[in-house]
């Protein structure tokens, strides 16, 4: 663990310089073209009338920094149910966390229309905790229903049944066109002011996942262990899983559903920073929110100078790397 502290360290360091430089590609290109000049230009001197402004400062940035601040939740998350669960294919999309938000919302879409922000991203993280609670409830009741593989499974079916239920009433109800935005996760559309609203929740997420980072790594030594050196392992899982809520839920409401990203990048991380959480979390976060915003950027170059929906370049980041972690890794857990 010590030999790698010096490499997570200095990821950490130039964090900065990579987002910057990300946030200067993801404003520079995209369908139209605008110069440099322009975009400082809108920066430093705000024009309402001017068009290629308003693009700059209502939409491109906005979507980068909502991109990065999404990528860095659900990579967060998925670094936590990891290590919570010593499971090597725990993400929040795979196991249906994500899928009870988009469900929650869908319903309050329905019947609760005149929903505020701030109500939408409660409702969402109520959805987070509706999808984990049936996920991880159902596995507790079958014979090794805890093992990677079949908890994979077993999300991927709860996770399409509640994704098809909403589908369903949305269809019924005829508002299936204003619901696609939570089924195909367009950062294009992403309202700045939602993204204001989100960073006190995505703060106490974040604060929760940091404070409990140590003991995070003990738990994914095993319950046992981590009961011999006196971790309370129930009261640890609960807020590993209320950060895991909060930060899905914050991430579904902003952008929808978007895939892959909290399987990916904790792997990376950790193979970068060793198996302590203490530099796992904030690695994941900080890799997250790049990962999204370089995916963000291919979309717009695919089928230029149409987009590409993000979900279809997670996957073809996403489903290679899920069949080889089952490939590698069989039904095992990781150490």
């Amino acid at each position: 663990m010590r030999k790698k502290t010096a490499l997570p360290a200095i990821i950490l360091m130039l964090a900065p310089v990579a987002a910057i430089i990300m946030i200067v590609l993801s404003v520079l290109y995209g369908a139209k073209s605008i110069s440099a000049n322009e975009i400082w230009e809108s920066v430093v001197r705000f024009d309402a009338n001017n068009v290629d402004h308003q693009i700059v400062m209502t939409s491109r940035l906005p979507r980068v920094i909502g991109a990065m601040l999404i990528g860095a939740f659900l990579a967060v998350s998925g670094a936590l149910m990891q290590g919570m669960t010593r499971n090597y294919l725990a993400s929040p999309s795979i196991m249906g966390v994500s899928d009870g938000s988009v469900f929650v919302v869908t319903l309050a879409m329905v019947y609760l229309p005149n929903t505020h922000s701030v109500g939408l991203i409660t409702l969402s993280m109520i959805g987070s905790a509706l999808g984990a609670g049936l996920v991880f409830g159902i596995a507790w009741l079958i014979p090794h229903g805890m093992s990677p593989v079949r908890l994979a499974i077993l999300g991927t079916i709860i996770g399409t049944f509640l994704s098809g239920v909403a589908e369903a009433v949305a269809t019924y109800n005829q508002i299936s066109q204003g619901l696609s935005f939570w089924y195909n996760a367009r950062l294009h559309q992403l309202d700045p002011e939602l993204i204001k609203l989100s960073i006190p929740f995505a703060i106490v997420g974040l604060g929760l996942a940091f404070a409990l980072s140590n003991s995070v790594t003990v738990l994914s030594l095993g319950d046992e262990v981590s009961a011999n050196l006196g971790v309370r392992t129930k009261l640890i899982k609960g807020l590993t899983m209320l950060s895991v809520v909060i930060l899905t839920g914050v991430s579904v409401a902003l952008a929808g559903k978007i895939a892959f990203v909290g399987l990916i990048v904790p792997h990376i991380a950790r193979f970068l920073s060793g198996v302590d959480y203490k530099w796992i979390i904030p690695i994941s976060g900080v890799l997250g929110g790049l990962f999204l915003a370089l995916c963000d950027l291919i979309t717009r170059f695919f089928n230029y100078p149409f987009e590409t929906p993000i979900g279809v370049v997670t996957a073809l980041f996403g489903v290679p790397f899920f069949l080889y972690l089952i490939k590698t890794r069989g039904g095992g857990k990781h150490a």
